[in-house]
């Protein structure tokens, strides 16, 4: 049975109570996890304030020194965390191990940043005194925490954890419900390497007891979540009030143009990874599909070709090549509500190209298991459009200029990540400028990269993570003047 994490020891729910982890493909239970309450969130935090004096304190080296270790120790376990990632997930192995290696690629990152912190040194008017100055000094903003989803919990872990400990600031996660045990596992362990008790703890359990106790916290100062638009509103009502430090990364429907002069190869892989990585479940993922009519055919011919190639199952399992193994959907819910979109947009014109239906037979019963489909004659007014598609279906659409392709694009209540496929680098700073979203990739598939800022406009959020600047939103200024005196 799994236990929590709180203030250096492996604990048990207060109630004593636990809940199961299921495997998404199989059914079957993974493990057990500690049901915590309020009382445990409130232990957590007050191991957190114990600890951020000392913990602010200790030099940037330090810290780091501290960091490396746990991720030697991390990389050490690979091969368990991995498997422990796709048994109660539902992602394949090697999607797992990918997801993993992004994990110890940010916390490096991190790592490396926690000496190079600067603050500023300003001259001051005359009138203050020849030789006036002021300084911007950075300081902790104290307790923090981090709230992760489930369809990349690692990933999304590192990028609220590694910010956080090099800034000086202790931080509770809160995992989801569904996927606490990988997470559980990298946390026991950088512990492991040295940190002191408090500075990293980890409670499992309701979001809406154990996340709201946390949030709503008066010693909590700093929260950082990952999550749906909805979930994002709660948490700014609940930590609004406090005048917390907020970063909210939420949904998007990323659109993605191909323009005549793209390199179609290139174009078409793009758009399977970046739309069926992980069954589609991501907020980053290609949700929307628009291509000049110059290529459309070519375009959609290849790819319903490589969508067809996927073949569903056991994640823990390789399919035969060419095939490509795509594991199932979350939760049941997440499959119904896959099925209601495309069955609105069916309904209202569009017309399935390939998959879009459950696998007949009967190891594919117990799981959450889904055909990846490619749609197209989609009516704008369709869920397909209006709602955030959270699964393996690609919707997709002639446009003939990129007027009208970026007009189309912006067309959402999201703004999250988009990108564009062309040689024509007025056009790709077009796109750049006009796209109403937080990032616009070039050429590339929708991903995350650590060295730069992410976040989202609109409904997808507020603040960023990634990149240097993630570590500003676990950081205060405070300015100090020096005047009136004469140095020389």
């Amino acid at each position: 049975m799994a236990k929590m994490y709180i203030n250096g020891e492996w604990v048990d729910a207060r109630s004593k109570e636990t809940y199961e982890i299921i495997n998404p493909a199989t059914g079957a239970v993974v493990d057990t996890a500690p049901k915590g309450n309020r009382d445990d969130a409130n232990d957590a935090v007050a191991s957190a304030t114990q600890a951020f004096a000392a913990w602010a304190d200790t030099s940037p080296d330090e810290r780091a020194e501290l960091l490396y270790k746990g991720i030697e120790l991390v990389k050490q376990n690979a091969r368990e965390i991995s498997a422990l990632l796709s048994a109660e997930q539902g992602k394949p192995l090697f999607e797992a191990s990918g997801e993993l290696h992004h994990f110890l690629h940010g916390m490096t990152f991190y790592a490396g940043l926690a000496s190079k912190i600067r603050g500023v040194q300003s001259p001051l008017p005359p009138a203050m005194g020849k030789h006036s100055y002021g300084i911007i000094v950075r300081r902790p903003v104290g307790v923090s925490v981090g709230i992760v989803p489930w369809n990349f919990p690692l990933t999304l872990m590192g990028t609220k954890v590694g910010p956080a400990l090099i800034a000086g600031c202790p931080i509770i996660i809160k995992p989801a419900t569904t996927t606490p045990l990988a997470t559980l596992k990298i946390i026991g362990l950088l512990n492991e390497a040295g940190l002191p008790a408090g500075v990293l703890n980890c409670i499992t359990g309701p979001g809406r007891e154990v996340g709201e106790s946390l949030i709503s916290h008066p010693d909590v100062r700093r929260v950082a979540l990952t999550g749906s638009s909805d979930t994002g509103k709660r948490v700014m009502s609940v930590a609004g009030p406090d005048f917390k430090r907020i970063t909210l990364e939420l949904g998007g429907s990323d659109p993605m143009i191909v323009c005549p002069d793209a390199d179609i190869r290139k174009a078409v892989s793009g758009a399977l990874i970046g739309r069926y990585w992980n069954a589609g479940q991501a907020c980053l993922a290609v949700k929307r599909l628009y291509l000049f009519e110059e290529i459309y055919d070519e375009f959609i011919e290849a790819l319903r070709k490589k969508v067809s190639n996927y073949r569903v199952g056991d994640p823990a399992t390789k399919p035969e090549k060419p095939f490509v193994r795509m594991g199932p959907l979350h939760t049941a819910y997440q499959r119904e509500e896959i099925e209601a979109q495309l069955a609105d947009a069916v309904k209202k014109g569009a017309h399935v190209l390939t998959g879009g239906k459950r696998p007949e037979g009967e190891e594919f019963a117990k799981g959450h298991f889904f055909e990846p489909a490619l749609v197209t004659d989609v009516s704008e007014d369709s869920k397909l459009v209006t709602e955030e598609v959270f699964g393996p279906v690609l919707p997709v659409w002639k446009v003939s200029s990129l007027d009208e392709a970026i007009a189309k694009a912006n067309q959402t209540q999201w703004g999250l990540g988009s990108s564009i496929w062309t040689r024509n680098m007025m056009w790709a700073n077009k796109a750049i400028r006009e796209i109403d979203a937080g990032m616009t990739w070039i050429n590339q598939i929708h991903y995350g990269y650590d060295e730069l800022p992410f976040g989202g406009v609109k409904a997808s959020g507020i603040g960023h993570e990634h990149g240097p600047e993630a570590v500003d939103y676990y950081l205060e200024n405070k300015s100090a003047v020096f005047g009136g005196l004469d140095w020389e």
